[in-house]
């Protein structure tokens, strides 16, 4: 049997950097175990015909500038842009400057008129703010919520609203008051986390590069899922050896690892959906001076499109489309991708533009379900797990909303904290 005093389960993002941080305060002693044939997880880059498309549309957004600093050092040659982002929402034939709850000012004027008095009387329609749909009525009133917030948070989570906790997107929503929203009116202010975002030529496979470049080669093993964890005994098993630890850390689905260590918990307190995504190609180039669109429209297909070409001012326009899924759903890839080009052209995007390579893939899980009982079922779980030696980080490991750069931060905090 092989012994081991740190385990790491994956090789994304949150696995690469976690032995990273190992290697950097000369701690040797470690494994990472990927199941996939290829590390990156969800940050997989896929090039065809001369487009660089990812599994999914991955604008890297930095708080942390020592982390940007010490990935780019570990790019050498690699053309990086630092881009402002450009993004609306498509509502009834024109382009609303996101977020919609600062720009309503943009909508007609009935329409303007019927947002403004629903948010100053919100407090007294007798929303609750109990859930993420009862935040949304309560912070926003109805038509703000109605127009836009709830039919496009719905096509992404492909849940009812109503079961989701009513922070389950953190800081990465977009808040705003009154005040915020009438000062906007009159002085732009679109400003969020995602404000400005980087991205290299090589696509977002290059920061996944960086981080394994400081992780010894060898220790990172492809194609070798962990079948089973014994946790009484400290050992994991593979299709290919059995191996003890002192400690694990693990970035797969929270609800998969305590599947796969037998820990007793109720698999109902873990929900999530699935995106279809579709990485499409034309031959020629498509609107300009636009990053993401956002479609609450519910006879439209897809929540979120993304222009690749328009980082790097290509002249050929490429395309990530996502599409919302439940988690039980079957996914006829073929259907969705008719409907894609359907709604793409009805909608203006694409015109008589010949389509000249694609790539599909689905994210399963792709967005958890944040709810007052995956919270508390997740607080009380890890700790127990953290007692034994087991830490479940990450976006799906923690099973939360999170960025990229914020798995990084996790990762490092962890190394650094133990002795």
């Amino acid at each position: 049997m092989e012994k081991v005093r740190t385990l790491v389960v994956g090789a994304g993002i949150t696995g690469l950097a976690t032995a990273a941080a190992l290697s950097e305060r000369g701690d040797d002693d470690y494994l990472v175990l990927e199941a996939d044939a290829e590390i990156g997880g969800y940050c997989k880059t896929v090039k065809k015909e001369g487009f660089v498309w990812d599994y999914s549309g991955h604008f890297f957004h930095f708080k942390h500038p020592e982390i940007e600093a010490w990935l780019r050092a570990r790019m050498p040659g690699q053309e990086i842009r630092k881009v402002e982002k450009r993004s609306f929402i498509a509502y009834k034939g024109a382009f609303i400057d996101f977020p919609f709850q600062k720009n309503i000012h943009q909508l007609p004027k009935d329409e303007l008129i019927d947002c403004l008095y629903d948010l100053y009387f919100a407090n007294e329609a007798g929303a609750t703010d109990d859930s993420f749909q009862g935040m949304l009525y309560a912070r926003f009133g109805r038509s703000i919520a109605e127009k836009f917030l709830i039919p496009y948070n719905e096509k992404l989570y492909a849940t009812d609203l109503g079961t989701l906790d009513k922070d389950a997107m953190g800081r990465f929503f977009p808040h705003a008051n009154l005040t915020d929203i009438i000062r906007n009116m009159k002085v732009a202010d679109n400003a969020s986390y995602n404000a400005t975002f980087t991205y290299p030529a090589g696509g977002a496979i290059e920061y996944v590069r960086a981080l394994a470049s400081a992780v010894e080669a060898e220790k990172i093993h492809t194609g070798e899922p962990v079948l089973d964890i014994d946790l009484d005994a400290k050992t994991a098993r593979t299709p290919k050896r059995t191996v003890a630890f002192e400690r694990l850390v693990s970035s797969a689905p929270f609800n998969r690892l305590l599947a796969t260590a037998h820990v007793r918990h109720d698999p109902s307190m873990f929900s999530w959906n699935k995106v279809l995504v579709f990485n499409l190609g034309f031959d020629k180039k498509g609107k300009k001076d636009v990053h993401w669109v956002y479609y609450p429209d519910r006879e439209i297909v897809f929540y979120r499109i993304g222009f690749y070409d328009n980082i790097f001012d290509a002249d050929r326009l490429s395309l990530y489309v996502e599409i919302g899924y439940a988690r039980d759903a079957v996914v006829d890839v073929a259907s969705a991708r008719a409907n894609v080009l359907r709604d793409l052209k009805k909608l203006g995007v694409i015109a008589d533009h010949q389509l000249v390579a694609e790539h599909s893939v689905i994210m399963d899980p792709a967005y958890v379900h944040i709810t007052k009982e995956s919270l508390a079922e997740h607080a009380r779980i890890s700790a127990d797990l953290r007692a034994r030696g087991v830490f479940s980080i990450g976006r799906y490991g923690g099973w939360t909303y999170c960025s990229i750069e914020d798995n990084i931060v996790e990762a490092r905090a962890l190394v650094h904290s133990w002795a």
